[in-house]
């Protein structure tokens, strides 16, 4: 009798001990999300405020210039020469310059890495596909001197030799070299888009009939249309905002932009000028002014892209 009194004792003891701690543990639990909370709050806040500073110093930076040359002149000017007697500060031929290398290079690498992706994710072999994959992430991890190095070494002379041109460093190079550039970021992005695709969608189609190549683009493609966007908002930003390969293919002369001519981009032209022009002088404040430019080009992309996709998203 007196041990089973004993060990009635005891059960009520450890009962009582493990209700106890059941409330430390809880306490603690709240505690370390409470924590992450604040940490993911925090780290969103310091994406956000960094955004509000590049935009602020932009626009003190680059507003003055702007004011003083005149917008008009500015952003339609023809003539960049500001250390001429006569100083002008036309950024026309970098606008246009920008635009259709960027242009060109999405019309070439958007499709390419679109392919490529629906290929890693929907048809290819694992094996395969894996080896791919690969090959895609060394992409993203060459350095953009490298790029630039290869095809000023292979592709400048190449375009040469092929169109019998005086020099191969001109806009045709410059659209080829940011097409591959952008492969990896379209490549990835679309990849990973595709594969989020829940399958019962894909079963479906198929259940109904369909092919297999007219359910990939006729179900997956538009399911994973926003993921596609981003892909295409990564390249075209990694498009329109490379120097230093552009730099080493284009010629980095201010023409007015044609296929087989030397040509200077918004960003080749803050690269190639800002380490020469004196501090507080209206050239460096026009470079500045640049930079705000293309800022708002990126700006402007993102926003389009964003309202296209909720619009598509609504019909």
């Amino acid at each position: 009798m007196e041990k089973v009194l004993n060990h009635s004792a005891e059960d009520l003891t450890g009962a009582g001990t493990r209700e106890h701690s059941r409330p430390k543990a809880r306490g603690t639990k709240e505690i370390l999300e409470w924590l992450m909370h604040l940490i993911f709050l925090l780290c969103g806040i310091v994406a956000v405020a960094f955004v509000l500073i590049i935009s602020v110093y932009l626009i003190v930076s680059g507003v003055p210039a702007i004011r003083e040359i005149g917008v008009k002149e500015f952003l339609f000017g023809q003539t960049w020469a500001p250390t001429a007697s006569e100083p002008s500060y036309g950024i026309l031929p970098f606008i246009l310059t920008s635009v259709y290398g960027t242009a060109g290079a999405v019309v070439i690498g958007v499709p390419v890495g679109l392919m490529t992706a629906i290929y890693l994710a929907k048809v290819a072999n694992p094996r395969v596909a894996a080896v791919v994959h690969t090959a895609v992430e060394l992409l993203a991890g060459i350095p953009s001197v490298v790029y630039g190095l290869v095809g000023m070494i292979v592709l400048v002379p190449g375009i040469q030799r092929m169109f019998d041109l005086s020099s191969g460093a001109c806009l045709l190079a410059a659209i080829l070299m940011l097409s591959i550039m952008i492969l990896p970021s379209i490549i990835s992005v679309s990849e990973n888009a595709l594969r989020a695709v829940p399958q019962e969608y894909e079963q479906a189609s198929l259940a109904l009939g369909a092919t297999k190549l007219e359910t990939v683009f006729r179900v997956a493609l538009p399911a994973a249309r926003s993921g596609v966007a981003t892909a295409v908002v990564l390249g075209v930003g990694r498009a329109i905002g490379e120097a230093m390969a552009i730099v080493m293919v284009a010629g980095n002369v201010a023409n007015m932009p044609s296929l087989f001519s030397s040509v200077r981009f918004l960003t080749t032209a803050i690269a190639s000028e800002m380490s020469y022009a004196s501090v507080g002088s209206l050239h460096r404040s026009a470079l500045f002014s640049i930079g705000l430019v293309l800022f708002l080009f990126i700006m402007l992309i993102n926003v389009l892209l964003t309202v296209f996709i909720k619009r598509k998203k609504v019909s």
